[in-house]
């Protein structure tokens, strides 16, 4: 809706029709709100808890902890896997895995010109744990391993932060010592835009499931860390969508923490009442439980208030895809030249993740059904050994209610008499429709192909087993699914569903016995909220899932999952990556006005004693110095590409326009600025210097970005 359109509707005195695009016009008005902000990646070290790869591989040498992962890379990935469910009816690994050769990431140059000798591996998990005493990793561990830079690059979450953290195994090698550090997050972010992993569209062409990338892998080895070169989209198309499962947990978050408001009785019961819904989400297998008028009035009203307040443009959540990109497109064969492969490795600026990739979707209070995302976003903290756990509980208590339901039915019998044929349904919404097998006349089990009940329960290829002794016309069956008893989209247990059918005739009745199991949920969870620890288990704070989880199971007489990782609490601080600067070294740099020009703006990623990117910054004066110069024609093409359109980019500007706003006051006038035509001006210097003539884009760009001389001259 527009302003014109606004107007036009009053001009023609509608005022029904001006007052019904107001709201519209309102919120296009306001802006969204995005999740996570690029430009603010927030602190490097974190503040409160640790990653899961600190957990997971935390070890205790006497009085000491450290993070210690296995070397080589497969008992690393073996060691995963052990933590996982399998699922026996798949070939693939729970951690996911594919090769890389030619890809995207920071470490792209590093087996230069060998790619094919040694791809990058990038690992996702995306399967359950296998055990209540394993911490939560599904969608929330991802590793690349680059082996010739003996590198890991680790993506895990940290629950108590409620974000994920990027960390880094150095010196992961035969022979080598591997230390864990956190990684510079403004390094980060630049390509994880919304703080979490990324991954390419389908079809995922950089990776093994490409053919011809499977080829030339397969040319050089067998298998890679126990990978084989060959496979299909199933893995990438996996990773993809933990990926974007991963980049929704940011939104889940934000909405459990302030959505409801801060810290008054009435906003910890709209938490309670979110965390309800999604355990019945989680129990009944993700099935849509309509609200009823409590959830109304105690959870989704108060929401919807809060979250007009803080966010009347809607929440944008970050997008995790980048665009798919074929490395060997037109490719004939593989060249020897190194200087031929080497141009492969470009990554051209359309591909490039430091692009700003548009916003998926806003999330807006008042959009219909938009507590749905909420509800499946939280129910995603829910492992399945608690699932597991909590199903028990509740299966084996005898303070049950049970409710029937009855509903008529037409039961045909085929002409052989060898089952029975039902549909039975009823006004109010319930729908029975399956077969069920006959032996000597008498029902002996069958299944339902639909089960649909009033409240949202759709649940489909049930499972009917005989309950004792059935007769001609009558039988009692228990329906199950994957072995265990189905459940409501309210959270409860169908049990029982008993069939009748008179004798010679074709009308019937089918009564269900409904357990209702998840009251006892909604009571634990009403003694939690007046009890002592209600301001911590329902507070405006990340979602705390393990402390929950216990209490919740205090409260139905169950004992608590055993405590995960406990070497883990005694680790000692968590270490950056590198200091950004040597002692001694950072004045000798910032006396020099010329050195001191490039520090706003590219200090945040180049000063540091990481390689990767490029650390030119760091060191004394004199270092810097030699290291811009040998540099220049790279941050000439970096600088210039601020002038052309972005449509005919060879490679994005720097520095990166996600992280603008953390250097410009106005990110828009950057281009125009006197600033960046003093950075550019001094660059151009140094290379009329060098050469004796003044740059040109174009003929230095004519041999492929890759054709210009590394940022850091050799070692």
């Amino acid at each position: 809706m527009t302003l014109r359109k606004a107007f036009l509707a009053m001009a023609l005195g509608t005022v029904g029709a001006f007052a019904a695009v107001m709201p519209a016009l309102a919120l296009e008005a306001v802006p969204p709100v995005r999740v996570v902000e690029p430009a603010d990646p927030g602190e490097h070290l974190p503040s409160v808890g640790r990653s899961l790869f600190d957990q997971l591989f935390a070890v205790s040498r006497g009085a000491d902890v450290e993070v210690d992962p296995p070397f080589p890379f497969e008992a690393l990935l073996s060691r995963i896997d052990a933590q996982l469910q399998r699922d026996p009816d798949s070939p693939l690994p729970p951690a996911k895995r594919v090769l890389i050769p030619l890809g995207r990431s920071l470490q792209r140059s590093a087996a230069a010109p060998e790619y094919f000798a040694y791809p990058r591996v990038v690992v996702a998990v995306d399967s359950p744990s296998a055990t209540a005493a394993t911490p939560l990793l599904k969608d929330r561990l991802f590793i690349g391993y680059q082996e010739q830079s003996a590198v890991l690059e680790v993506i895990s979450y940290n629950e108590a932060a409620g974000r994920f953290e990027f960390q880094l195994v150095k010196d992961y090698r035969a022979g080598g010592k591997p230390r864990v550090v956190y990684a510079n997050r403004n390094i980060c972010f630049a390509c994880h835009q919304n703080g979490a992993p990324i991954f390419s569209r389908a079809l995922w062409d950089e990776t093994n499931a490409n053919p011809a990338v499977a080829a030339l892998l397969l040319a050089t080895r067998e298998r890679f860390y126990g990978i084989p070169p060959g496979r299909g989209i199933d893995v990438p198309y996996a990773i993809d969508n933990a990926t974007e499962r991963a980049n929704g947990l940011a939104l889940t978050q934000r909405l459990w923490r302030d959505g409801c408001g801060g810290k008054q009785p009435a906003a910890q019961r709209c938490r309670a009442g979110l965390f309800a819904a999604a355990l019945r989400y989680a129990l009944s297998g993700g099935q849509s439980w309509l609200p009823d008028a409590r959830f109304e009035q105690m959870v989704a009203a108060p929401l919807r208030r809060e979250a007009s307040r803080r966010w009347p443009g809607g929440l944008a959540a970050g997008n995790a895809d980048i665009p798919n990109r074929n490395p060997l497109q037109g490719l004939v064969s593989w060249p020897a030249d190194s200087a031929a492969r080497v141009a492969y490795s470009d990554v051209q600026a359309r591909f490039d993740p430091l692009l700003p990739r548009p916003q998926q979707p806003v999330w807006h209070a008042d959009a219909a059904g938009a507590l749905q995302p909420l509800v499946a976003g939280l129910a995603e903290f829910v492992a399945a050994a608690d699932r597991r756990q909590l199903v028990k509980v509740l299966d084996r208590s005898a303070a049950v209610g049970t409710r029937r339901i009855a509903v008529a039915c037409r039961i045909d019998a085929s002409p052989a008499a060898s089952r029975w044929v039902l549909r039975c349904a009823a006004p109010a919404g319930t729908l029975l429709a399956g077969t069920l097998s006959l032996r000597a006349g008498r029902p002996a089990g069958g299944r339902l192909t639909r089960l649909m009940l009033p409240g949202g329960t759709a649940l489909n290829d049930l499972e009917l087993a005989p309950v004792g002794q059935a007769t001609a016309t009558a039988a009692s069956l228990q329906p199950r699914a994957d072995g265990q008893l189905p459940r409501t989209a309210g959270g409860d247990a169908v049990s029982v569903i008993d069939i009748e059918r008179p004798a010679g005739g074709e009308q019937g009745e089918a009564t269900l016995l409904i357990r209702e199991e998840f009251a006892l949920v909604q009571q634990a969870l009403e003694r939690l909220l007046a009890g002592p620890e209600a301001a911590s288990l329902f507070g405006p704070t990340p979602l705390p899932r393990e402390k929950l989880f216990a209490a919740l199971f205090a409260e139905l007489g169950s004992r608590p999952p055993p405590p995960c990782c406990q070497a883990a609490r005694r680790l000692p601080a968590p270490q950056l990556a590198a200091p950004a600067v040597v002692a001694g070294q950072s004045s000798a740099s910032a006396s020099d006005p010329l050195l001191r020009a490039f520090q706003p703006y590219c200090a945040a990623c180049h000063q540091s004693a990481e390689t990767f990117p490029p650390n030119f910054l760091q060191g004394s004066a004199a270092e810097v110095t030699a290291r811009l110069r040998h540099c220049a024609p790279r941050l000439y093409v970096r600088l210039a590409m601020a002038d052309v359109a972005p449509e005919q980019r060879a490679k994005t500007p720097m520095p990166p326009e996600s992280m603008l706003p953390a250097f410009a006051s106005d990110p828009a006038s950057w281009r125009g600025s006197p600033l960046r035509a003093g950075l550019l001006a001094q660059v151009e210097q140094w290379l009329r210097a060098e050469t004796g003539q003044a740059p040109q884009l174009a003929a230095m760009l004519a041999g492929g970005y890759e054709a210009l001389r590394p940022c850091l001259p050799p070692r």
